[in-house]
């Protein structure tokens, strides 16, 4: 198996909790899979062939092998495309061939994570075609958000840049975001940011929804505005004020009818929450066939 690491992320104890939440370890009557265990002789041997049935930007497939493998260590896996590739609808992604029992016990919790990260990823790289494409900016990056699931961020954060976006912030604790809350107890934007940069805080996103308010936040410190909820003619006014003074993002009314016209007013970013927080799962499958 290669390896497969991610800065925050611990792979062996990911997927030892989320085999225990399946086979109910701690809880009373729990700990085993009593179908497979009750139906299948312990030494029956499947092989399986994972595919999917619908085009996809592939993700979650190193996943998938370390929940067989924590299972079955002496599993046999084949994987047939790389996490990022696109695939045509009917593709295989995985061949297997191991302990029966293991395999079931594992399956749901394989494909589980491969729907969710490549549905993920699939949709990204919807939202940068259309961003980059006819009536877009070829220039533009696409951004995710913290709109992700709780304790699945990492991951879902990987997925996004499986499909071809670059990450924002990865939590609380790596940029400042001020945002209209933040504003409303400061007083002003000016003094936001100000406060920001004074507690020598980098860098400092500041979220702008009025024109007015870019001359003072640049004046305190901003490092990268976010101009929330702009129509591409305030973006293209906003854009022509910053003057490459300091990166720009479009954010909010953001989907694949609207991103072309935003990104082309000649912002830097586009963000989009939706890439994490309403991507629908790929439609992946796993066959087994009795050796």
């Amino acid at each position: 198996m290669a390896v497969f690491s991610l800065s925050g992320f611990d792979l062996d104890r990911f997927v030892r909790e989320t085999l225990n939440e399946d086979l109910g370890v701690g809880l009373e009557g729990g700990g085993k899979d009593v179908t497979s265990t009750s139906v299948i002789p312990a030494d029956a041997r499947f092989s399986g062939v994972m595919d999917s049935r619908d085009a996809i930007v592939v993700a979650g497939l190193p996943l998938a092998e370390a929940f067989f493998r924590a299972l079955d260590p002496d599993v046999t896996i084949e994987t047939l495309v790389n996490d990022g590739d696109k695939v045509a609808a009917g593709a295989d992604l995985m061949r297997l061939e191991g302990n029966a029992r293991a395999m079931l016990t594992a399956e749901r919790s394989a494909l589980n994570i491969v729907q969710h990260l490549s549905g993920i990823a699939t949709m990204t790289q919807e939202y940068v075609l259309a961003m980059r494409g006819p009536g877009g900016n070829p220039s533009c990056t696409l951004l995710d958000t913290r709109k992700t699931l709780p304790g699945l961020r990492v991951l879902e954060k990987y997925a996004t840049r499986m499909g071809g976006a670059q990450n924002h912030r990865m939590g609380l604790w790596d940029a400042a975001m001020i945002k209209d809350n933040h504003v409303a107890v400061a007083g002003s934007v000016h003094e936001a940011v100000r406060r920001a940069a004074e507690a020598g805080v980098k860098p400092i996103i500041c979220e702008i929804d009025r024109l007015d308010q870019i001359e003072p936040a640049l004046e305190a410190g901003a490092h990268h505005l976010l101009l929330d909820n702009m129509s591409p003619e305030l973006l293209r006014q906003a854009v022509e004020i910053v003057a490459g003074r300091v990166p720009t993002e479009a954010s909010g009314g953001i989907n694949l009818d609207t991103i072309a016209a935003k990104a082309a007013s000649g912002v830097d970013y586009c963000s989009v929450g939706r890439l994490t927080q309403s991507a629908p799962a790929a439609d992946v499958g796993l066959d087994f066939t009795p050796l």
